[in-house]
Order: structure tokens, then C-alpha cells, then sequence
């Protein structure tokens, strides 16, 4: 291996900054599923307020420079970990709808695709690691493979969640009583001898797409589809708050924080 490749592969492995939450609380997973539902009524807000390909662009570039800071900070910051999740939110939500209306691609078809991506990222992912842990997410290579599979899940999550929601006809409400009940299965499994904890963990992460994504359909689509009729931006806004008290709540008790490692950063 030349010099200069072998320098830069010991960077991307050498130990250093954490940047993921090393605790996982009841609060993550509220925060995970809001921006969910925020991600889904903010891609459909902008692709309809303005020019979709416009918004498309905007949310490539805004999530761009949103994961360069998430990647330059030294430490785990509650405020850009969580601001990343959401970009990663609206703009995955506007590239798995393009590839359907825009490209004609079925759900069915998006579905599988995106499930033997996610599957690809995994399995890379632990044939370099050696494990699939956030626990573990301490050296850049690590990290660069979770954002990979947080982009594959959100992919799989909002295909799966499209299929049943517009292809089987169920509509927002349906959909999200279906996912609540399909999270409850890892709810139920985490803890329990002998059931391995990181499956139940990216289980969870990947129902967390089509929950909160489902319901925030029913609250913003108009009242002649059955739905709420509150509009996307409206929904877009009730669960933007909602984020900012929680991750406030993060940033002030640390409670996502591993003992012994760094406070976090006050964004």
C-alpha cells in the first residue's frame, strides 16, 4: 500500500472523536420519530411550494453542508447530531419520492431495491467492523458507515412506508396504527436474554421512518382524502418545536452522554 493511502486509511480508523449519542433513552427515540414526521412534512411543504427540482437541489446543498459539520465537530453535539438526522428526514424523503413520481419507479419495486441496499451497507458495514454497534461509532470510518446505513434505513422506511400507505391504500392513519404496532416489537424484545440487541436497535430505527412519516401524512393531507387537512407546513412546524424542546432537554441534562465521556457541546 503506498505511503500516502496507508496514512490516510490509519486516519479514518484511528480512535478519536464521538460525535453519536452513546446512551439511548426513551428520548431518542421520541426526537427519532419526530423528525420523521418533520422530515415527511417538510420534502412534501417545499416540492409543492416551489419548483420540486429547485427544493431537490436545496436540500442536497443544505444537507451537504449540514453533515460536513456534523463530521467537523470534536465531539458529540445534541443540537448538530440532531440537525443532521432531520436533513438526512427532508432530503431522503425527496429523493425516494422522485424516484417514484418523477422516474415511474413502483413501490414495490423501490422497496426491495432499497431493502438490498440497506442490506449491502450492513454487510459491508460489519465485514470491515466487525460489529454493527452505535456503541462502537469512535473512529471516522465507523461513523462514515452509520450515516451510510441511517440513509439506507430512511430509504427502506420511506418506500416501505409509501407502499403501504398510497400502493396497498391504507392511508396516513392506518399506516401509522400499522407501525406503531410493528415498533412495539423491538420495544417488547429489547432486553431480552439471548435476543441480540443491535438487531432490535436498527428493527426500531428503521419502523421510526414509516411511523412518524404515516402519521404526519394524516395530519397534513387535506380532509378530502380523510386526512386532518392541517397542511404540511403547519405539521412541519408542530413537530419542528417539538424537536427544539427535546433536543434542548438533551443539551442541558446530558443524559445521552456515556459516563466518563466529554459533555456535550451547547451548540
Amino acid at each position: 500500500m503506498p505511503l500516502a493511502a496507508a496514512r490516510g486509511a490509519g486516519l479514518l480508523t484511528r480512535p478519536g472523536a464521538v460525535r453519536v449519542p452513546m446512551v439511548i433513552t426513551a428520548w431518542f427515540w421520541i426526537i427519532k420519530v419526530l423528525t420523521t414526521a418533520q422530515g415527511e412534512a417538510t420534502s412534501d411543504f417545499f416540492v409543492h411550494a416551489v419548483n420540486p427540482y429547485l427544493a431537490v437541489a436545496g436540500g442536497l446543498v443544505v444537507f451537504v453542508a449540514v453533515m460536513a459539520l456534523q463530521l467537523r465537530v470534536q465531539r458529540y453535539v445534541a443540537v448538530v447530531y440532531w440537525l443532521t438526522v432531520t436533513m438526512v428526514a427532508i432530503f431522503g424523503t425527496m429523493v425516494a419520492d422522485a424516484i417514484h413520481i418523477q422516474l415511474g419507479i413502483p413501490y414495490p419495486v423501490t422497496s426491495a431495491g432499497f431493502a438490498a441496499i440497506t442490506v449491502i451497507v450492513f454487510g459491508l458495514w460489519y465485514l470491515t467492523e466487525g460489529t454493527l454497534s452505535i456503541h462502537s461509532i469512535t473512529t471516522p470510518r465507523r461513523e462514515l458507515f452509520y450515516w451510510a446505513a441511517v440513509l439506507a434505513t430512511f430509504a427502506l422506511g420511506t418506500a416501505w412506508g409509501d407502499l403501504m400507505e398510497f400502493g396497498a391504500g391504507w392511508g396516513g392513519l392506518l399506516a401509522g396504527v400499522f407501525f406503531l404496532g410493528m415498533i412495539a416489537v423491538p420495544a417488547v424484545l429489547h432486553g431480552v436474554p439471548r435476543v441480540n440487541s443491535i438487531l432490535v436497535f436498527w428493527w426500531a430505527y428503521v419502523i421510526t421512518r414509516p411511523l412518524g412519516a404515516s402519521f404526519a401524512d394524516w395530519m397534513g393531507f387535506p380532509t378530502s382524502s380523510h386526512d386532518l387537512g392541517w397542511g404540511h407546513g403547519t405539521v412541519s412546524l408542530f413537530f419542528t418545536a417539538f424537536i427544539v424542546v427535546g433536543v434542548l432537554y438533551l443539551t442541558v441534562s446530558g443524559i445521552d452522554v456515556r459516563e466518563g465521556d466529554p459533555p456535550p457541546e451547547r451548540g
